[in-house]
């Protein structure tokens, strides 16, 4: 029987979740954050300029019931200006995006301000203070659509400016810092 490896991994921003890339463009890929064994995927996905928890593994049986809508997907997200308590409540009952052309209704979520949860500057600064106030919102979800917490941030009038994915089911980023991993024995999510 094979076996299969598991590693969690704290996604800086500018990197993209997979080890090969034919665009034209030179990117910064899953593999220069370390040697991963071949047939590693990630489970889900990170746009480029999203950072945080992402799970790789050999395991597509692993990958397949992650990324299920039963498995919770929290992130904590850094808006512009200051968000309102009714923006809050309609991220809660769902909003309206656009995927692929078509509009999309999101699954009621739960989301809830936050205190500045303090994390490293990353290596392209947000912006600065001149620009006006920012606030933090934390957004758990179970579905996982292309950019779709950022979509939601700015159907509500906060368009994202950080977005970190803390949580995945009951593994958490935790303090690992940006760019480092380790390996987990099997995922419980």
């Amino acid at each position: 029987m094979k076996t299969h490896r598991h590693f969690v991994v704290h996604k800086p921003y500018g990197f993209i979740c997979q080890f090969i890339y034919n665009g034209k463009r030179k990117k910064k890929m899953l593999d220069q954050l370390g040697s991963f064994p071949s047939g590693t995927m990630s489970v889900g996905r990170l746009d480029e300029h999203s950072e945080g928890l992402l799970i790789l593994t050999t395991d597509g049986k692993t990958s397949f019931s992650v990324r299920s809508k039963k498995i919770e997907k929290e992130y904590y997200v850094q808006v512009d200006g200051l968000i309102t308590d009714e923006a809050i409540l309609t991220l809660k009952k769902g909003v309206e995006i656009g995927i692929k052309g078509e509009k999309y209704m999101t699954l009621p979520c739960n989301a809830f301000k936050i205190e500045d949860p303090k994390f490293a500057e990353r290596s392209r600064k947000v912006r600065d203070d001149r620009h006006g106030p920012t606030s933090w919102v934390s957004v758990v979800v179970t579905e996982g659509k292309f950019r779709q917490v950022r979509k939601m941030t700015a159907a509500v009038g906060f368009p994202t400016l950080r977005l970190i994915r803390v949580r995945i089911g009951k593994l958490n980023l935790g303090d690992l810092p940006s760019g480092d991993y380790y390996e987990l024995e099997k995922v419980t999510v």
